[in-house]
């Protein structure tokens, strides 16, 4: 699939991104796609090209582009290795729910500008700290927000007055939410809540488990389920289908 690499002007500074769209001119419906905790890195490059090819323009963007050129990290060892664990921790912490909001309005923005995109609502769709950000923007930015997918997705339902699950009177697009199993991050318990707080506010949505360990969508994670993840790529289909732009 085309790409090209850019950069997005935010409230903080210069957002490196690549833009992935289809063959073909265009104009289509447009995805951000937010990586997990490890950062953008050639596995999510090639992510955002598979999501391309089902129809969509997908901004993938840098998320940590406020720690300047920063290492990227070996997602095989970096969870046994103290030292990179704890700056992946940190760098994880370092992105606050305000970051993300005004974040993702300047992506909007961008992708409202390109004569590759149509419509002024939007997907997001994001991996483990990525489905949180899904979720977040889904009651942040409701009226740009289309459809927001979650997968593997940690800290939906927390006793912060910021957590997502707070926001569900707020959200106006679908929500897709796929949790893996044995996930401290996202328990049954907190998918019930979740559940019950989008049926509430009347959120069209699907909260679900699937047979698959935290990670399992993302190649180059260890614990990466073939199976799990193709099952994530259909329902991905499915929901920016239904939801974005025709």
């Amino acid at each position: 699939m085309p790409s090209i690499s850019a950069t997005v002007a935010t409230p903080d500074g210069t957002c490196p991104v690549t833009l992935h769209t289809p063959n073909g001119t265009g104009p289509w419906s447009a995805v951000v796609m937010y990586p997990d905790a490890g950062g953008v890195r050639p596995t999510f490059q090639d992510m955002a090209a598979r999501l391309a090819g089902f129809g969509h323009a997908v901004l993938l963007p840098d998320v940590y582009y406020r720690q300047g050129d920063w290492e990227p990290f070996d997602m095989e060892t970096v969870f046994g290795d103290p030292e990179q664990r704890k700056r992946l921790m940190t760098m994880v912490g370092s992105v606050t729910p305000d970051m993300i909001a005004s974040d993702a309005a300047a992506f909007f923005d961008f992708l409202a500008s390109r004569p590759e995109v149509k419509g002024d609502a939007f997907g997001v769709c994001g991996y483990c700290m990525g489905g949180r950000t899904s979720v977040i923007l889904a009651g942040r930015a409701p009226d740009r927000v289309a459809a927001a997918g979650s997968f593997h997705g940690g800290g939906l339902v927390t006793d912060d007055a910021s957590s997502p699950h707070l926001f569900a009177d707020q959200m106006k697009g679908t929500v897709y939410v796929a949790g893996a199993e044995n996930d401290g991050s996202f328990t049954p318990e907190q998918a019930e809540t979740l559940d019950k707080a989008l049926t509430a506010a009347g959120v069209t949505h699907t909260v679900e488990f699937y047979p698959a360990a935290h990670g399992f969508a993302v190649p180059d994670n260890p614990p990466f389920d073939e199976a799990a993840s193709e099952r994530h790529w259909i329902a991905l289909q499915h929901l920016f289908a239904s939801a974005l732009p025709n």
